[in-house]
């Protein structure tokens, strides 16, 4: 049985959703863009792409119609490769790359390639995404859980757990820092594919709406300038609903930013890559997921994360480097802590607070930058891990080479 490895990432940058530049760019066309580098730095032919698995947490309107499969056709492949989308929420990505390794591995598939892609601005914001009216009556009876808000689950999960607002300023304003940090040093400038598109302007006053050319070749999100007075000013983004009356943590500071954006990885076997003469970033060694209760879903990590280990003989110790999504400043720290994770080895270059996290996009971008991270520190292994919508963890094992 031959070890999945990972021989190329490349990715969009990540821009604010509505107001970014991917605010009028369709969700086949950052998919595809991303698809089409990774092939081509795989020096792969598009023809040897067996199947593509590509990850979206709205895989409707702009993302909809098998994205998977559209993304293969707009990155060039022909009518021969396969693609399918799956929709793990914020692990969309991740489960798209674990796919893919498991058919390389169980199924002897000589190459794949895996993603994700989120366009929040044109189906969350952009009209088209389902609603709370198409629920089945009587599971939101049961479990009304499994449609609250993730903020109101992120205020569940400061509130139960002790999560100071204090402390959670304070991770998000380190996310920050370490971002602007790695952007000076451009340790994120060898996964970006710059990409020409079309942003959509409104006039704020007038409401005419104009169209401009732009390059997208650098995540926009960050704000270098953040300080810990300026978020600690900052109001709770929650206000009142039916399980939290009123919020108290989580604010436009330390929570995760909408944005828009794609990321694709290219998966073999490790005899196949040895064929080619390959040298791979890493190989994948496996996936758990794990669920927990939906008003809490940021903590699934602590359940996901010890599963995963268990069952390759590690521990939280072994791990050299972690990229844990940071949806909420609040599930951050409390699975760090509760994790027992050493800090200087978590979100080395900062996290979703500060880059922007396009749902399915995230755990494909997180496992193509902890590979190449990994790679430049020398680190061995690394895990990628989330919390998951409606109550679920999620975390990937990657051997670094």
């Amino acid at each position: 049985m031959s070890d999945a490895v990972i021989v190329s990432t490349a990715r969009t940058a990540l821009s604010k959703s509505v107001r970014g530049k991917f605010n009028n760019t369709h969700g086949i066309t950052l998919a595809g863009h991303a698809l089409r580098h990774a092939i081509g730095r795989a020096g792969v032919d598009p023809a040897e792409i067996e199947d593509v698995v590509m990850g979206c947490a709205y895989p409707e309107g702009a993302t909809g119609f098998n994205i998977g499969r559209n993304a293969a056709m707009a990155a060039g492949c022909p009518t021969s490769t396969g693609g399918m989308t799956v929709n793990r929420y914020c692990s969309s990505g991740l489960q798209a790359v674990a796919i893919a390794a498991g058919r390389v591995v169980n199924e002897g598939v000589p190459v794949m390639a895996a993603g994700g892609v989120e366009s929040i601005s044109l189906v969350q914001f952009g009209g088209s995404a389902n609603r709370l009216h198409a629920t089945e009556e009587e599971l939101f009876k049961r479990l009304p859980a499994l449609w609250m808000t993730m903020i109101e689950t992120a205020e569940i999960v400061a509130d139960r757990y002790g999560v100071s607002r204090e402390s959670q300023d304070e991770f998000a304003l380190l996310s920050q820092q370490r971002t602007a940090a790695a952007q000076e040093a451009g340790r994120y400038d060898d996964e970006i594919v710059p990409l020409e598109t079309t942003m959509k302007i409104v006039d704020k006053e007038t409401k005419e709406e104009s169209f401009h050319e732009v390059v997208a070749d650098r995540d926009d999100c960050n704000r270098p300038d953040t300080t810990l007075e300026g978020l600690a000013s900052l109001q709770p983004v929650f206000r009142d609903g039916q399980q939290v009356e009123e919020g108290r943590y989580v604010t436009a500071g330390n929570a995760s930013q909408f944005s828009d954006g794609a990321s694709a990885c290219v998966v073999m076997s490790a005899g196949e890559a040895e064929k080619r003469g390959l040298e791979p970033l890493g190989a994948f060694r496996g996936f758990a997921a794990h669920g927990c209760a939906p008003d809490e879903m940021g903590i699934g990590p602590v359940f996901a994360v010890p599963r995963l280990l268990e069952r390759h003989g590690l521990g939280i110790d072994d791990i050299d480097l972690w990229e844990l999504n940071e949806a909420f400043a609040a599930q951050a720290v409390y699975c760090r802590d509760t994790l027992g994770i050493d800090p200087e080895k978590l979100n080395v270059n900062g996290g979703a607070i500060s880059i922007g996290h396009p749902y399915g996009m995230t755990g494909a971008r997180c496992t193509g930058h902890l590979l190449l991270e990994g790679k430049r520190r020398g680190a061995k292994y690394g895990v990628v891990t989330m919390c998951v919508g409606a109550g679920q963890g999620a975390a990937g094992l990657f051997e670094i080479y």
